[in-house]
Parts: C-alpha cells; sequence; structure tokens
C-alpha cells in the first residue's frame, strides 16, 4: 500500500473511528431520562406479554384486557397489563 499502511493498520484504525463513535453515542444516550411509554398499542403490549399483536387484538376485542380508548385508537396501559398478569398468576406447586 501507499504510505507504508498495510491492510491491517487500515483496518485497525477504522475499527478504533468505529469504536470511538459507538462510544460517544452510548455515553450521549445515557444522559437524558429513559422514558417508557404507559400506553401502548396492541403490537407493543403482544411484546410486553409475550403474545402476539392479533392475540392482543382477540383479547381486546372479546374484552379479556381492559383499554384505553382515544376515537378509533386503542391502546393498552402497562399498569393494567402487569394488574391482568397478577390476576392470572398460578402459585408454584410445593415440591414436598
Amino acid at each position: 500500500m501507499q504510505n507504508g499502511l498495510t491492510i491491517d493498520a487500515l483496518l485497525d484504525a477504522l475499527a478504533d473511528r468505529v469504536a470511538a463513535k459507538v462510544r460517544a453515542e452510548l455515553a450521549q444516550a445515557g444522559n437524558g431520562p429513559a422514558v417508557r411509554p404507559r400506553l401502548l398499542t396492541a403490537e407493543q403490549a403482544g411484546a410486553y406479554l409475550g403474545r402476539s399483536k392479533a392475540a392482543v387484538q382477540h383479547m381486546v376485542a372479546s374484552r379479556r384486557l381492559p383499554v384505553v380508548r382515544d376515537g378509533h385508537r386503542v391502546f393498552l396501559d402497562v399498569r393494567e397489563l402487569d394488574r391482568w398478569i397478577e390476576a392470572h398468576t398460578e402459585p408454584a406447586e410445593d415440591g414436598s
């Protein structure tokens, strides 16, 4: 290569620059407070519950999950989802 640079030296320099950018982005992301939305879409609620969007929509339509409505838009409250989880949690059997 010209100027005495080898492929390895070029790759190392590139890796160092990428790592520096990643560190800077991570440091900047850590400066602000993390905001977690309280109201979730059916897709987000599905991810939260470990279910599909269609399963959540079915549970909403059958009124098995409480919702927050804003016009035609439907949201699920994280606190209500947590209550639903607690209400549907069965205790483990005693192993003795």
